[in-house]
């Protein structure tokens, strides 16, 4: 591939040590009841995986470990593995029998808790004269900690946020994972895809400048399309990229206004645009791997809804509701849901892995329809109709074209229970992705399937830059996204916004310094992070490339880990704009800006 190419580029680029800065610090309640029980409320971001850790490491029977709800204040990644305090609260509980807290505080967080992954990445990249990639090498260098953490598991899937957004026939990638004197490292939202994508997406512009094409031309040369079966198998069923790119630039003048920050060769104040694509998959075969959900109707035909599900923060109860509404036909007012308890629901995948709408979804859809289709069967009987002929709206069951004839739901409940001997109406449903692959992709060997959903998005930012004192101030962010579809746009939108103002402390501000393995930000008040004053304007730009169907399963995607990656870049690239500066070091403090500029001025 280098051999036939026209520019071959290569560069290196830096990610910064991160932490996740969530609200709520790590709490655990463990309490060992008289049945020799262990009951634990803590902040995590799933009850099962919780529960297989704690009995694995206590050397309990899963069944003598019970994980109730507990909302959660943030997690980000940063409340997926099981943490000393969780452990000692749950020993300590054991061997004295008596209820016990830990809550830390946030200077240990700083010191003695998971943090991101700062990883460097060599690029080269071989392309044509139009711009296509050829062929591509890629080295990744982690700097895992004191012990092994997630830092594996990052390096493997780098090799997965290189393959996703672009097409390279020819791919080579070394990743490494070092041992240092320093904090253990836990996934953090996007688990190095926005560090590898600043790498990549930067390049792909010093690429294009080089060639004389333009940024988007460039990314459209190259972008995955619909079909394309990735590396490691994986099929792209629908893939909505180019569009996105295509929007985006239309959207925002990408092309009209690019490359004019550099003019501006008097202002103070320069203003610049940069773009930043990115991929993530939804979903994977990571322990519990799939989700169960049942629906179960009552007496007086409201309905109740059971999942492992764990509401935190992205509205998991909300869209579940929403989507047991649409299969029965009931309002979300008539839906009462029992959630994230180990012992009284069924297993969910956790909020990781951006699994929760397609997995836990797709779990609790089938289980309303299940429900759906025993309603109509019973309503048939006594309608005198076929099941096929009926159907649901405001707790009533009707015949088609023919209003007048209906059942509620509360005498189908009563029917069922009469007719079939007691039964009542309680629909069950599961779902995992990739039904018929065995395990988890391989992380020795990188073989395996990953996911057959994958989300797709471009974004554009508009900075302004003082080049007196090298301060960046992000002014607008555009995401053009394909996340199948919407289940609530809401919801959406919030997400963008909570990404947008994470890539903007990932890219300007945030890290953590550490000298000789010792913290040196210890606190809020060393550690910046954006706040709602630094909130900036977000515009969204929808591409559908699913359709909700009843009674079928469907591929939503991820909406929620992808799109930090992206913006991260595109603001990189609209500072290169603004100033002819190219940081390949994040964050961008000023005094690189500062010192990019004197160094342009004396040549």
């Amino acid at each position: 591939g280098f051999s036939e190419s026209y520019l071959i580029r290569e560069d290196r680029f830096e990610g910064q040590l991160r932490t996740h800065c969530y609200m709520e610090p790590q709490a655990t309640v463990a309490s060992f009841d008289l049945s020799k029980k262990l009951n634990v409320w803590t902040s995590s971001q799933g009850p099962f995986i919780k529960r297989a850790k704690l009995a694995t490491t206590l050397g309990l029977p899963f069944s003598d470990v019970h994980v109730h709800k507990a909302y959660v204040g943030g997690a980000y990644g940063g409340k997926v593995d099981l943490f000393s305090h969780e452990f000692c609260a749950s020993l300590l509980s054991i061997k004295t029998g008596k209820p016990v807290k830990i809550v830390t505080t946030r200077q240990e967080i700083f010191e003695s808790y998971r943090h991101g992954q700062p990883i460097i990445v060599e690029l080269k990249t071989g392309v044509k004269k139009d711009g296509t990639i050829l062929s591509q090498k890629v080295r990744v260098i982690n700097n895992a900690g004191a012990y092994r953490g997630s830092g594996v598991v990052v390096i493997f899937l780098c090799w997965g946020f290189i393959m996703i957004p672009y097409r390279i026939p020819n791919l080579k990638y070394e990743g490494y994972s070092v041992y240092t004197n320093n904090p253990v490292r836990a996934p953090q939202r996007g688990h190095e895809a926005p560090n590898l994508r600043f790498a990549v997406e930067s390049q792909m512009d010093m690429l294009a400048e080089e060639l004389g094409i333009d940024p988007v031309e460039i990314r459209l040369k190259n972008a995955r399309q619909k079909g394309d079966i990735l590396p490691n198998g994986d099929p792209v069923h629908n893939c909505g990229l180019r569009e996105c790119i295509e929007k985006i630039s239309k959207e925002t003048n990408f092309k009209a206004r690019y490359g004019k920050g550099r003019l501006q060769k008097d202002n103070r104040f320069r203003r610049g645009i940069g773009i930043g694509v990115s991929a993530y998959f939804t979903g994977s075969l990571i322990y519990p791997n799939s989700s169960a959900a049942v629906v179960k109707l009552n007496d007086d035909g409201t309905v109740s809804l059971l999942t492992g599900a764990l509401d935190i923060g992205q509205g998991p109860e909300t869209i579940l509701s929403q989507i047991v509404a649409e299969e029965l036909g009931v309002s979300m007012e008539d839906i009462r849901v029992v959630s994230g308890d180990t012992e009284t629901t069924p297993v969910d995948i956790g909020s990781w892995i951006s699994g929760g709408a397609y997995v836990s979804g797709n779990a609790v859809k089938m289980a309303a329809s299940n429900a759906r289709r025993q309603l109509f069967e019973i309503a048939a009987d006594e309608l005198e109709a076929n099941p096929e002929d009926l159907i649901s709206k405001d707790k009533k069951i009707y015949v088609k074209g023919s209003p007048e004839k209906f059942i509620s739901f509360a005498k189908a409940v009563s029917l069922s229970i009469e007719k079939r001997r007691g039964n009542p109406i309680i629909g069950q449903g599961h779902f995992r992705t990739m039904k018929d692959v065995p395990m988890h992709p391989s992380l020795a060997t990188t073989k395996g399937r990953w996911s057959e959903s994958y989300a797709f998005d471009a974004q554009v930012a508009e900075v302004e830059v003082d080049i007196k004192t090298g301060k960046v101030k992000v002014l607008k962010a555009t995401t053009a996204h394909d996340c199948g579809f919407p289940i609530n746009p809401l919801l959406v939108e919030g997400q963008i916004d909570g990404q947008v103002s994470m890539a903007q402390g990932h890219a300007l501000w945030e890290e953590v310094l550490m000298e000789k393995g010792k913290t040196l930000t210890t606190s809020f008040l060393d550690y910046k992070i954006p706040c709602s004053k630094d909130m900036v304007e977000s515009d969204y730009i929808d591409v559908i490339t699913e359709k909700y169907e009843r009674d079928k399963p469907y591929r939503t995607k991820e909406v929620g880990e992808g799109y930090v990656s992206g913006m991260v870049a595109a603001i990189a690239n609209a500072v290169y704009d603004a100033t002819g500066v190219r940081v390949k070091t994040i964050p961008i403090y000023p005094e690189k800006i500062l010192f990019g500029l004197r160094e342009k001025n004396s040549k």
